[in-house]
């Protein structure tokens, strides 16, 4: 057994009993670039003095009637995973870096077939338990015996085994023959809870609950009133106040969030003062509707600060599980009858930009034409691709007139990409093939979605002939039937990517992913499969973003998502009693995390009668 080791730098040991070496450290990265030194006071992007107290309000819609975020029974309510930590923890301003939370140390070999976590023996639950190594062990099992079955099948494959060496030590087994990279963040990354209450109550993890276990994190539930508000307030025993990762963070005595049935009531609320803090995601009120009083008065800031985090690659997403919808010539067309010019400036503002790439911005996002190790990575899958793809500059979104919803030369490409495909227009202009009508149905359980999509749905009637293409606003939990069923043709989702890729891509992108939510398309390629191989397998930075590279350029050219808009900066408006580091780190808002509480403000506030 590998010795107990508390090292705080990043060292190699001897270990003659397995021949090779271990390596201790306090943190871990997939590419060993960790940018905070051992020892470190705080985070670069924090105010190490930010004062502790106040409350920070946010709101909600709709409904909840759980609080464990764990089970697919019940709507779970807003931050109720906020009480619990992980042996390791990220940040801010790195790509995949982690540092110890709840552990002091890890170690594993070279190889990285087993890591072990030495747990701070200061860690204790909100309920003043220490925290073990049993619950570290029983943790992971209870997430594969009851957790949510996508997340139970996949880890179950990598992490077969987690045993406690003793009270303060735990090792992961990670199995033989699967890729290494991201088993060590997967393993450091599971939530610990405590074995001793899911004992005491009998509670299942799988199941609706509103009583939920005590964490070790730095917040504890308050107070719950379902469909109306939760409350979450500070531990003041918090056992992990005084860690470096957490100086100057967690710095609101109180998190309370309030719960609309609806944007209008929650935004007259906002305006009210009922709630501080509100981040916009509606350009139609971020353009129009942010000309109230309390604005006027300088009560509230109203601010555009910047997001460096990937935007999610959302759009107009086909389901290639539908016959009509496998011709990539049928899916072009019907992309080309999406007018994004004259979307953005006529129904949003010209407040968005128009998303390309799956990895927008980022050195992951295919540029120009192939090249270097990209081009390499594309030969070696040559025979599973068009041969253009080696050649030819990558796939940008069309261009569109922005003067009217309908470009009359898209329109005519349409067209004669559905010739091309075989379809053939009646007199009444519907385009038919084999006997089979080409029909498509966008569906959506939006409201919000309405004057967006609704003049896209009347474009493809000009492509396909009347009634050629429908728009289905369904309520929300026929939605998400159909949707995990997926009995669809169009929505309008998205597939979430990282800076850093590896396992992931497969349930994403993969054949082996092709029954999942994840992958709403059913999108899979033999090229990508072999690709993402090379992306897992990469043992450097430049390598794996090569791969990625080489991806994104095959799956734009595919078309299975029509991009649509994203928005480079965070929209944000909160009442003028709350402060942030002058410098914002890349990868978080962090509104909850790491601004604070003017107290003097607020009460200057609250005498000028801005809050209620």
């Amino acid at each position: 057994m590998i010795r107990h080791a508390f090292a705080l730098i990043a060292c190699l040991v001897a270990a003659p009993s397995f021949g090779e070496e271990i390596i201790s450290t306090y943190g871990y990265s997939t590419f060993g670039d960790l940018k905070y030194p051992a020892g470190f006071e705080h985070l670069d992007y924090v105010n190490p003095d930010a004062p502790k107290g106040g409350e920070i309000s946010i709101f909600a819609l709709g409904t909840f009637d759980s609080m464990n975020p764990y089970a697919r029974q019940g709507r779970a309510g807003a931050l109720s995973t906020i009480g619990y930590e992980s042996l390791l923890q990220g940040t801010a301003d790195e790509v995949s870096a982690e540092y110890c939370l709840l552990c002091t140390s890890l170690e594993y070999p070279e190889s990285e077939d087993w890591v072990i976590f030495h747990i701070n023996p200061e860690a204790r639950f909100s309920d003043g338990t220490p925290v073990t190594a049993q619950d570290v062990v029983f943790s992971h099992f209870l997430l594969l015996d009851q957790g949510l079955p996508s997340y139970a099948e996949a880890v179950r494959a990598l992490i077969p085994e987690a045993e406690a060496l003793d009270d303060l030590t735990v090792k992961f087994t990670f199995a033989p023959d699967v890729p290494r990279k991201n088993l060590i963040n997967q393993a450091g990354g599971i939530p610990v809870w405590p074995e001793h209450w899911f004992t005491q109550t009998g509670a299942r993890l799988d199941e609706a609950r509103l009583d939920i276990p005590p964490g070790s994190g730095p917040y504890m539930v308050e107070t719950v009133d379902v469909n109306q508000r939760i409350t979450y307030v500070r531990n003041p025993d918090y056992w992990g106040a005084d860690l470096p990762i957490n100086r100057g963070r967690n710095n609101f005595d109180r998190i309370r969030i309030e719960y609309f049935a609806d944007t209008d009531a929650a935004f007259e609320a906002f305006k009210a003062g009922e709630y501080t803090f509100r981040q916009e995601n509606s350009s139609l009120a971020w353009a129009t509707r942010y000309d109230f009083p309390a604005l006027d008065n300088g009560w509230v800031v109203k601010a555009e600060l910047p997001n460096g985090n990937l935007p999610y690659a959302a759009g107009i997403v086909f389901n290639l599980r539908r016959p009509q919808l496998q011709d990539i010539r049928v899916r072009q067309a019907l992309a080309l009858m999406f007018n994004f010019s004259w979307t953005n400036e006529s129904l949003q503002y010209g407040l968005f930009q128009q998303r390309e790439s799956f990895w927008q911005g980022s050195d992951l996002q295919a540029q120009g034409v192939p090249e270097g190790q990209e081009l390499a990575d594309l030969e070696a899958v040559a025979d599973d691709l068009d041969p253009a793809v080696l050649t030819e500059e990558v796939t940008h979104p069309h261009v569109s007139d922005p003067r009217a919803p309908v470009d009359r030369g898209n329109l005519a490409r349409a067209i004669a990409l559905l010739e091309e495909a075989g379809y053939a227009a009646d007199e009444q202009g519907r385009m038919w093939k084999d006997g089979q009508r080409l029909t498509v149905e966008m569906m959506t359980d939006q409201p919000t979605f309405d004057r967006i999509f609704i003049p896209y749905v009347d474009s493809l009637n000009r492509l396909l002939g009347e009634g050629g293409a429908t728009y289905n606003r369904v309520d929300p939990a026929q939605y998400t039937d159909r949707a995990r069923n997926f009995d669809w043709d169009m929505i309008y989702d998205g597939y979430s990517t990282g800076l850093e890729e590896g396992l992931g891509l497969g349930q994403r992108f993969g054949s082996d992913g092709l029954g999942d939510v994840f992958n709403p398309a059913g999108y899979a390629s033999p090229a990508v499969d072999r690709l993402i191989e090379r992306v897992v397998d990469a043992t450097t930075r430049e390598d794996m973003e090569a791969g990625v590279r080489a991806i994104d350029r095959i799956m734009r050219r595919a078309l299975f998502v029509v991009p649509t808009w994203y928005n480079p900066t965070y929209w944000v408006a909160y009442y003028d009693m709350y402060r942030h580091p002058d410098t914002l780190p890349p990868y978080a808002l962090g509104q909850l995390d790491f601004w604070w509480y003017d107290a003097d403000a607020a009460a200057r506030l609250r005498s000028a009668g801005a809050l209620r």
